[in-house]
């Protein structure tokens, strides 16, 4: 073309003259994302750490905390020797709840942070529990392999980054009958549920547990991670796509009520 810029045919693809980043330092999506689920389950760890050694101080002002745990627990229905198993026990007060309504039963409990496990661990009433530090998306890695006659998890898969994995993978570790409770918020798709929420979170709960424990963050995280899980409806969705059968949902008494939840799945 006499341009001195070369013939169309002589040029390079656009592409090849593009800077290209070398294999050896490119990053699938999936490890990307990967790699940002690791940070969360760290910092939440790390944020439930610092709040270990004060957090049954700050339940005892919630009213119905304990004994809403003990109702989840008694919905579980698991045979009295069986084996169960407690997902995201924390300081062990779901833990407390299962003994005490499961006296014979053998129980594993596992959380990832090793703080709230130190506490829990404390507790005379756990001696008999076996304690595990792992991540609730990883249980084949932490030796909680189970099968189990029964699971509940209390305030749990709203923490998780992949909750369709989570599901499928806590089904996996029960026995063919057995029955898990989720003892979880949600007030998605109800706008009195949402508003209660949202004034006791600001006015008692964040102010409250940021004087008690000194972790402000960790109670505007719990705050928000409420206003952005399932509905009812779309988490049982979840759950018959992990295998779950016969989903039945249970609210609490008080104020709890339409706010927290026993949603109890089966296992054909």
């Amino acid at each position: 073309t006499g341009t001195g810029k070369g013939t169309f045919r002589d040029r390079k693809p656009l592409n090849s003259r593009l800077p290209t980043t070398p294999r050896s330092t490119r990053v699938s999506f999936a490890a990307l994302m990967q790699r940002f689920a690791d940070g969360h389950t760290l910092q939440l760890a790390q944020d439930f750490d610092r709040v270990a050694e004060r957090y049954d101080l700050l339940q005892r002002f919630n009213p119905g905390y304990r004994s809403d745990l003990a109702l989840s627990a008694r919905r579980l229905g698991a045979p009295a020797h069986g084996c169960i198993l407690d997902v995201c026990c924390g300081t062990g007060l779901s833990t407390e709840a299962l003994r005490e309504c499961y006296p014979d039963a053998q129980i594993t409990a596992v959380d990832i942070s090793t703080g709230m496990l130190a506490t829990a661990r404390r507790k005379p009433s756990l001696r008999d529990v076996r304690f595990i530090a792992g991540d609730a998306m990883e249980l084949d890695k932490c030796g909680a392999d189970g099968p189990y006659d029964g699971m509940l998890m209390a305030y749990g898969i709203r923490n998780v980054m992949d909750a369709d994995a989570c599901l499928t993978r806590l089904r996996a570790r029960l026995k063919p009958g057995a029955r898990a409770v989720f003892h979880e918020y949600s007030v998605a798709g109800s706008l009195r549920s949402r508003a209660i929420w949202n004034a006791i979170a600001a006015g008692v709960i964040v102010p409250l547990g940021t004087v008690l424990t000194g972790s402000g963050e960790l109670f505007r995280y719990l705050r928000r991670s409420v206003n952005e899980f399932d509905s009812l409806p779309k988490f049982e969705q979840r759950l018959k796509q992990a295998g779950f059968e016969d989903v039945r949902l249970e609210s609490m008494p008080g104020w709890r009520r339409g706010i927290v939840h026993s949603v109890i799945a089966h296992v054909a």
